[in-house]
């Protein structure tokens, strides 16, 4: 099935938002995972050292990491949540996008199914 040249820039144009809401995404989860890493060292600091020959219990680290991680995360939940949501929409769209049969799609032209679009067309 070949399509028309208004489908296919239409249907790049969904896909590049979609990648660029997960590039969003992926570069929070860099910053995060950096952050994390730069705690790393002052995290196991804490430790009081080998006491009557006990090593130091590897728990207590982990615990400090998972509350730091669970703190640094928090802060950006929002945003995580809200691309997350965006980015499930769009890829609900492109899914229902490539799914119409491509007859429909040309009788109402490429942009009409687009809010964008249809506030233009209605401002008089």
């Amino acid at each position: 099935m070949t399509r028309s040249p208004e489908r296919q820039a239409l249907l790049f144009r969904m896909e590049e938002a979609r990648r660029q809401t997960q590039r969003q995404l992926d570069m929070i989860d860099r910053q995060i995972t950096a952050k994390m890493t730069a705690l790393i060292p002052s995290l196991g600091r804490r430790r009081s050292g080998y006491r009557r020959g006990k090593p130091p219990a590897p728990e207590a680290f982990l615990a400090r990491y998972r509350s730091s991680l669970a703190a640094i995360t928090a802060e950006r939940q929002p945003e995580i949540d809200a691309l997350s949501r965006k980015l499930a929409r769009q890829e609900a769209a492109i899914a229902a996008f490539q799914a119409r049969p491509e007859s429909s799609a040309s009788a109402r032209g490429p942009e009409r199914g687009c809010r964008h679009h249809r506030r233009e067309r209605s401002a008089p």
